[in-house]
């Protein structure tokens, strides 16, 4: 007999013996109340999403909100951390914000950096905008440029994919000048990294947003001229990323995603805002 963990609806996401009580899902800092009785909530954290970079010459795409998981005593209040807001700046995209609950606690992913390197992964705490993550709650070490970990770092080459982990990467962007170029996607994981944003005179297709196991990364942008190559949002851990338009980049998905990088200093993607899902 075969079974499939991918279609099968006795595999659940919830902790053995608890349910999902409840999820918060929008940036700001709220009051929780817990049953009386209940002295420990297992709890699952996630940071808001890093923006993409906006700049003329390659842009790399955000990195994915750092994940969190654990048992911590109850709190009745709850912090839940806005993606970074991607701006028309010709700049490093802003980092995504620290979500907490009680112990529990994620921080954002970087911004895409100014240049063609995608911003690093959230981890415990949000990075300095680059592409060195940061240690993870759960004690992995921080990953450094191009390498794979449970908050991975973000890449530093033209056209490359960020690597995948936990939260993942953004992609890298590459500016060709006159050749047909392609983005770097954001890395695969549980919540994904934007795409990379491309600046070319010719054929430029932006990076897609990395895809995780639930939800889809945005489509990068493709078209000739300066006016195209965005690069799509990446998955958040409860939505999709947005599609990339022109040389605007795609938001990020609900639940840390990481936005996409511009095409020739357009709109960069924001980040998807941080959650905090309770179990009891």
């Amino acid at each position: 007999m075969s079974v499939s963990i991918y279609n099968n609806p006795t595999f659940t996401d919830s902790p053995y013996g608890l349910k999902l009580q409840q999820t918060f899902s929008t940036a700001g800092t709220f009051s929780v109340t817990i049953p009386t009785g209940i002295n420990r909530v297992y709890a699952i954290v996630i940071g808001g999403g890093g923006a993409g970079s906006s700049q003329t010459g390659g842009a790399g795409g955000g990195g994915a909100g750092g994940y969190s998981a654990g048992w911590t005593y109850v709190s009745n209040t709850v912090t839940v951390g806005a993606g970074g807001v991607g701006t028309n700046t010709t700049a490093a995209g802003n980092n995504g914000n620290q979500s907490i609950y009680g112990m529990v606690f994620a921080g954002g992913g970087s911004g895409g950096v100014n240049g063609t390197s995608g911003g690093a992964a959230g981890g415990a705490t949000t990075p300095a905008t680059g592409t060195v993550s940061t240690i993870s709650y759960t004690g992995a070490p921080f990953a450094a440029t191009s390498t794979v970990g449970y908050a991975s770092g973000g890449g530093g080459g033209n056209g490359s994919s960020g690597v995948g982990g936990v939260s993942t990467a953004g992609g890298n962007g590459y500016n060709g000048g006159t050749t047909n170029l392609n983005g770097g996607a954001g890395g695969r994981g549980l919540i994904c990294g934007g795409g990379a944003g491309i600046t070319t005179t010719a054929v430029a297709t932006g990076g897609n947003g990395g895809t995780g196991d639930f939800y889809a990364g945005g489509t990068g942008d493709t078209g000739t001229g300066a006016t195209h190559g965005a690069g799509g949002g990446g998955a958040g851990f409860l939505g999709n990323g947005s599609n990339a338009s022109g040389n605007t980049g795609g938001n990020g998905g609900l639940g840390g995603g990481g936005g996409g990088g511009s095409g020739n200093a357009g709109t960069a993607g924001s980040g998807g805002s941080g959650a905090v899902l309770l179990y009891y």
